[in-house]
């Protein structure tokens, strides 16, 4: 079979074609790269890597562009491994909409909530919008991160992990919030066209001459719903008040179909939905199948009408969902985990590998960090064994190379992958 690039190889496997070999592909949250592969940007070395996928969502501690993202391209190349460009396609807001961010000392009166007895202070976001004021309140609880992790921002972002846990108001609080999350998350306007036109006016071309594949993250999905909700709050809405959780859904996924349509004038290869808080930690089976299947199948369509790829992203409850998801028209699962999940490869590719290709195969926090040689050359073995035979399949740690995840456990890993696809 001739040699394939690293687009033609993850798209062949995408569309459980069979590769020249099983592509290696890592995603990064702040991996700390080894000397060996840094460069210098803007008079410092660059340690920690990172995707433009976190682009609008998370704080870097150090600057992180698509610049960056084209030398790490490089970088995972010149290895032999697979990479991919990442756009985090933005979305826009009713130009009527105006907000404020107010740093609230510890203990101080939040509006319509009284004296609050904590010891952080709080950072408050007002949203007036057509439809009325918002608020969302959380702590700033200025904790030291450990180098290369993201960082609490400040100020409130409509979008980030950290908002969840430090929630002093949830910006979906009561049924009366809802209607008010049309005016604030919304399909991209002439603004954010603008910026993608720009955006992928430095991506395409890249792109073609390294010959690896885009991807475009352009749904939240029920991730902008825990966001915006919390968990708990989440939940319950959809047991105890359907359609006004039926309402917050469809403003979401109407944001969703409008970033997918802007990313899909463009050259990207795959459109992909976040999930990480669709799983059955989450949600019940029959939660999931109610409201949120319906709206991914939506997605897929909508993208293979455009003759692209759809993925998905759910890295727990797998053996459950995952024949739902392959129903909805998913092309790729982002991930299968052996160790957190449970999910043993083989199983996964007889019994979900024929209806769509796998991402996986090795957990980043049980079996690479700490490192152990054996036990990696192990996984990685059993990963490829169960999952590679004709093709569909990625192998890819799960869910990504972080700061503490040590150099000699990704060369044992990448080892092991070399001897196995020679």
């Amino acid at each position: 079979m001739a040699t394939l690039n690293s687009r033609e190889r993850m798209l062949a496997s995408i569309r459980r074609e069979q590769p020249d070999h099983t592509p290696l592909y890592a995603w990064v949250f702040g991996f700390h790269a080894p000397e060996h592969l840094r460069w210098t940007g803007k008079g410092q070395t660059v340690e920690y890597w990172y995707t433009q996928r976190m682009e609008h969502l998370h704080t870097t501690p150090l600057p992180w562009d698509v610049t960056q993202d084209f030398k790490r391209v490089d970088a995972w190349l010149s290895l032999g491994l697979d990479d991919a460009l990442e756009v985090s396609v933005p979305w826009g807001m009713d130009e009527r909409v105006t907000w404020h961010d107010t740093l609230i000392p510890p203990g101080a009166a939040l509006p319509g909530r009284g004296k609050v007895a904590q010891e952080q202070p709080v950072w408050l976001r007002e949203y007036q919008t057509p439809g009325g004021l918002l608020l969302h309140a959380v702590k700033k609880t200025g904790e030291v991160q450990p180098a290369g992790w993201v960082i609490q921002p400040d100020g409130v972002p409509l979008f980030e992990d950290f908002n969840i846990p430090r929630a002093a108001k949830h910006l979906v609080s009561s049924l009366a919030d809802i209607d008010g999350v049309q005016w604030i998350y919304q399909a991209p306007g002439a603004v954010q066209g603008a910026w993608m036109a720009e955006r992928m006016s430095q991506v395409t071309p890249f792109a073609a001459d390294r010959g690896v594949m885009v991807q475009a993250w352009s749904a939240f999905g029920v991730d902008a719903v825990v966001w915006m909700a919390g968990v708990e709050n989440a939940v319950m809405l959809a047991m105890e008040a359907p359609d006004a959780f039926t309402t917050l859904l469809d403003a979401v996924q109407t944001a969703d179909i409008g970033r997918t349509a802007l990313a899909l004038e463009y050259a990207v290869d795959v459109v992909v939905e976040r999930g990480w808080y669709s799983s059955i930690d989450f949600w019940s089976p029959r939660l999931f199948r109610q409201y949120f299947k319906p709206r991914i199948a939506e997605l897929a369509r909508l993208v293979h009408a455009k003759g692209k790829l759809f993925a998905y992203v759910m890295t727990t409850g797998v053996a459950t969902l995952g024949p739902d998801l392959a129903e909805a028209g998913v092309d790729l699962l982002y991930y299968v985990d052996p160790a957190q999940d449970h999910v043993d490869p083989a199983w996964a590719k007889r019994e979900l590998g024929q209806h769509m290709a796998l991402a996986g195969g090795i957990s980043t926090s049980l079996t690479l960090t700490p490192a152990n040689p054996q036990a990696i050359a192990a996984a990685v073995r059993q990963a490829l064994d169960g999952m590679s035979r004709g093709g569909g399949n990625i192998l890819s740690p799960v869910d990504a190379l972080f700061p503490d995840t040590p150099w000699s456990a990704v060369q044992a890993m990448i080892d092991t992958w070399r001897s196995y696809i020679r």
